[in-house]
């Protein structure tokens, strides 16, 4: 086992929320399980989370993602 660390890299905090909201499917399924309000505050929760995390600053947005690798050998 590794711990790595990935850096999400996106234009901004909208362009994560909007390539996730279209593409990865629990994010998807989340906003669609919202009323609209509740979209409007998950989007905004997402966004404060984003900017506070990003590590770019303006103009860009690079967000570190920490992850374990695990690597199985089969003997």
């Amino acid at each position: 086992m590794t711990r790595r660390l990935f850096q999400f890299r996106y234009r901004s905090a909208a362009h994560f929320i909007e390539v996730f909201r279209n593409w990865y499917g629990p994010v998807h399924k989340a906003f669609a399980a919202l009323p609209p309000d509740g979209a409007e505050a998950l989007e905004r929760d997402l966004t404060a989370l984003l900017e506070r995390l990003d590590r770019a600053g303006p103009g860009a947005l690079v967000v570190p993602s920490e992850y374990l690798e695990v690597v199985v050998s089969r003997r």
